[in-house]
């Protein structure tokens, strides 16, 4: 039955996403929420699922995004090769950061990641290809296997939402398989893991390399929405707000992630233009009430709530 709720839900959610365009909702602004939602749901996969916490992923999320613009707009090549450019630069970021990071543990592994990202950073700032400061803009959306035109914001949407779609039912089954149980038991208990011969770093390097090459195939698609890439998109700002969209919907659960990107995009959009800068102590303040209120997220709190109540149904 549960199963069959689930499935209903994202069958309404999915249906909400084809019709979005025809219900009123700006289609860049819904692309770009499901850019940062992509985002969201592979740091998930890392954090949530593993038991890692990284700051440092801006440095996947950005760094795609000035390759698959600079391919795109330098080199001429076609969208699904920029976008294809910058996941596997992502994967193989991630590899290197992974394999100098992985062995550390807490408060140690994040460091490792934030000071790496930050030399990353420092790359995007100085690099002659990135435009320094002022970014790399103009990014054209070319055609998509050279006969689909992407110029049209109604075609990308439906471009965008199909890769999102297949991305979180990617993560969905590498949760589920036996490589995802391996995950959570590494979470859960490293040494029990380890006692039982599994080959913990491995694991957990697979799987920071998984969630590395999914944020960058989201940096990717920011840039090809959006036609341009920022030094705000390397920032470390950038791996702060991915948690927070992380922590907000609810980490360890599928939808979470999707939901607190669209709190943090959704509120960013409403009071950018009548608050300024205060939109960032606003959205603090809402997510420190939403942690003293909601220790498990919103999606893991209403999930404990249906829980408490089956088990009292029960007795």
């Amino acid at each position: 039955m549960e199963r069959l709720l689930n499935r209903g839900t994202y069958a309404v959610l999915l249906a909400l996403g084809l019709t979005a365009p025809f219900l009123g909702f700006y289609p860049v602004f819904v692309m770009k929420l499901l850019c940062f939602a992509l985002f969201a749901c592979a740091f998930n996969l890392l954090l949530g699922f593993t038991g890692l916490l990284s700051f440092g992923h801006a440095a996947f999320f950005g760094f795609s995004a000035y390759v698959t613009g600079w391919f795109i707009k330098s080199q001429g090549w076609t969208p699904e090769l920029g976008l294809l450019a910058g996941m596997v630069v992502a994967a193989g970021l991630g590899m290197g950061v992974g394999l100098l990071a992985i062995r550390r543990q807490g408060i140690y592994f994040a460091m490792i990641t934030l000071a790496l990202a930050q030399m990353v950073f420092f790359i995007c700032l100085q690099a002659p290809f990135t435009g320094g400061e002022d970014g790399l803009q103009g990014v054209p959306r070319g055609a998509l296997l050279g006969l689909l035109p992407l110029q049209d914001d109604l075609t990308l949407y439906y471009v965008v939402l199909a890769i999102f779609v297949a991305c979180f039912l990617a993560i969905g089954r590498i949760v589920t398989s036996p490589f995802g149980q391996v995950l959570k038991m590494i979470r859960e208990n490293e040494p029990r893991a380890i006692s039982l011969g599994y080959q913990v770093d491995r694991y957990k390097l697979l799987a920071f390399v998984l969630s590395a090459a999914l944020s960058g195939l989201a940096g990717s698609l920011k840039t090809l929405v959006m036609g341009f890439a920022t030094l705000s998109d390397v920032h470390w700002s950038m791996s702060g707000e991915v948690i927070l969209m992380s922590l907000l919907g609810g980490v360890g659960t599928f939808f979470g992630p999707v939901l607190g990107a669209g709190i943090v995009i959704g509120l960013q959009n409403m009071l950018a233009d009548k608050v300024g800068a205060w939109v960032t102590v606003i959205i603090g303040a809402i997510f420190v009430l939403c942690v003293l209120a909601f220790r498990k997220g919103i999606v893991g709190e209403l999930a404990a709530w249906r829980d408490r109540r089956r088990s009292a149904a029960k007795t």
